[in-house]
């Protein structure tokens, strides 16, 4: 059968403009209207500074020291007009779409309860809260007044991290999971140079939690329940120790945490005396294993092959957003959906929380945990 030769025509000029339209729908996405909650932390300066993107838009950050804001107005080019020292007249003033959260662990949960009632989404730097009960509360508020609650790790931008996901998950490369052994931290806060507001909460065992057992165990913790698709853990045992308590008499530096499921364990070794800087992990299944050295860098075996061998893991093959601020608008626009277990995930982030609470007290008390199903 043959088409009339018009609507040849008109199917041709269809086709022609469709990519036209998306291009130009994409073009004239509005920005994602994102305020700034406190700038103590010490990777404030990702959002105050970024440039050459245009998918947020900063209209508005919440500082109550006035001196900290001048700081961070001249250091970023920022005007004044921009800072606001009231919490609630910054939201009602500039009315955010989405708000980060960079200031201590602990007032992430006054955050919140701040934006959640206004309809607004909120993403905070790793963990989530310095509580199980905070947590509780968060994920309240957010499924309550139908937020995104994200949690934002380093961790979660590596390619290494999505492709073990996808070796232990989507192929049988390692077979059953068995093992992970993760090393995060770094020489110790005040040895690398952080700022003084940053280094006065961090060093805080109530608006931090705790030392590097919250700082650096929340990684693995966030890992190892993605890597397990949110199974909860049976148990926890932790070990706590101060090998510098003249520098960090209120908290712990050293920390090696065992989280036990009922067919594999991680072990998260989290510190604040580490020789260098580090995140890396050891994945280990029945037939396999796979280490990640650091953010693209891999080490892999497994019983179809005779020895070790080395790969890269790319942006490309795994779609990891290497900023997390990109990340975060495109899941308040429905572009990401997120699963339950994921990193950036608020349920994920839970049961970080739970894992740490019980590795604080298992220090404690010098006794393993049980964790209720």
């Amino acid at each position: 059968m043959k088409l009339h030769p018009w609507l040849l025509f008109m199917a041709l000029i269809m086709f022609m403009s469709l990519p036209t339209r998306l291009i130009y729908a994409q073009a004239n996405k509005k920005p994602l209207r994102l305020a700034v909650v406190r700038t103590t932390h010490g990777h404030s300066g990702w959002i105050l500074g970024r440039k050459g993107k245009d998918d947020v838009t900063l209209v508005g950050v919440y500082e109550p020291d006035k001196a900290l804001a001048e700081q961070q107005a001249k250091r970023y080019n920022l005007p004044a007009s921009l800072f606001y020292t009231d919490l609630s007249k910054m939201l009602d003033a500039v009315k955010p779409e989405a708000v980060v959260a960079f200031g201590s662990i602990y007032e992430h949960e006054a955050a919140v309860e701040a934006c959640a009632p206004r309809g607004i989404h909120v993403m905070v730097e790793k963990p989530l809260a310095t509580t199980v009960a905070q947590a509780e509360k968060m994920k309240a508020l957010a499924i309550k007044h139908k937020i995104h609650l994200l949690t934002n790790y380093e961790t979660s931008w590596y390619p290494t991290t999505q492709k073990t996901y996808a070796l232990v998950n989507d192929s049988a490369y390692v077979g059953k999971l068995r093992k992970v052994v993760v090393h995060d931290g770094h020489e110790g806060p005040k040895e690398i140079g952080v700022g003084k507001e940053f280094l006065d909460w961090l060093t805080d065992p109530v608006q931090n939690g705790g030392g590097a057992l919250i700082d650096f165990g929340c990684y693995g913790a966030n890992i190892m329940t993605y890597l397990m698709k949110g199974e909860q853990p049976v148990s926890v045992t932790a070990v706590t120790q101060h090998f510098k308590p003249e520098i960090y008499p209120k908290v712990d530096d050293e920390a090696t945490i065992i989280v036990t499921y009922p067919s594999s364990q991680c072990i998260i070794q989290a510190s604040w005396n580490w020789p260098f800087g580090r995140k890396d992990m050891e994945v280990y299944g029945e037939t396999g294993y796979v280490v990640s050295l650091n953010n693209t860098a891999m080490r892999m075996r497994n019983k179809q092959i005779k020895s070790e061998v080395m790969r890269q893991a790319t942006l490309e093959e795994t779609g990891v957003y290497l900023d997390p601020f990109s990340y975060f608008a495109d899941v308040v626009s429905g572009k990401i959906k997120l699963r339950s277990h994921d990193l950036y995930s608020l349920d994920n982030n839970v049961t970080v929380v739970r894992i740490l609470e019980a590795a604080r007290n298992s220090a404690a008390s010098g006794k393993a945990v049980a964790l209720s199903r």
